[in-house]
């Protein structure tokens, strides 16, 4: 009973998560899609590129089955999965993402949470799980980059929010007041020696 409950519980949180992810990209350029936001060269698709990737390994080779998608061998990854490239299209990474939900899905769906899997990419003894512990860890995955997906959208476009209906229109100087009040916190609290 708890098992199911478990399973069905973490599988809505990782549900939830994709389409959040998914959400960060609505209404951007392809620019700003792509553009690198951060000093390491993270940026939106290409964070949606390696949760599925990660969501491909996991549910595909972890338990050998394999993922309907091309992918590299882990041995072989080189970073690529972190951005896009000129010849790769939104459509088609967001396609690939959700062809993998589906693969995702369907692992989850037909395996126990003790169905015993091995991670070669994990340090022994630890790569010998289970998919109650693949599924924790790539729910933690998702979660974590969504994460990073917000504060990379906000920086865009002051845009916030975990889904369209939680989304709230954007009061410019409501915003500012807030960050100047942080603001003067932080520097009494940490006043600036000259």
């Amino acid at each position: 009973m708890i098992d199911e409950f478990a399973k069905d519980n973490l599988h809505g949180r990782l549900c939830r998560d994709r389409e959040a992810l998914l959400w960060k990209l609505d209404g951007l350029s392809e620019y700003d899609a792509r553009r690198p936001l951060t000093v390491t060269g993270t940026n939106l698709l290409g964070l949606v590129k390696h949760v599925a990737t990660v969501e491909a390994r996991y549910f595909g080779e972890v338990f050998d089955r394999r993922s309907p998608e091309l992918l590299p061998r882990w041995q072989d990854s080189d970073g690529s999965d972190l951005w896009a490239a000129e010849d790769e299209s939104r459509d088609q990474i967001i396609g690939f993402y959700r062809r993998t939900w589906e693969h995702s899905d369907a692992t989850i769906d037909e395996l126990p949470l003790d169905a015993p899997g091995h991670v070669p990419w994990w340090p022994e003894p630890h790569s010998h799980t289970n998919l109650f512990a693949v599924l924790v860890h790539v729910l933690g995955e998702s979660i974590r980059h969504a994460g990073h997906a917000d504060i990379l959208r906000e920086s865009l476009d002051g845009r916030t929010g975990l889904r369209p209906e939680n989304e709230q229109q954007i009061d410019e100087e409501a915003r500012a007041a807030h960050c100047a009040e942080i603001e003067r916190a932080a520097r009494s609290a940490a006043p600036i020696k000259t």
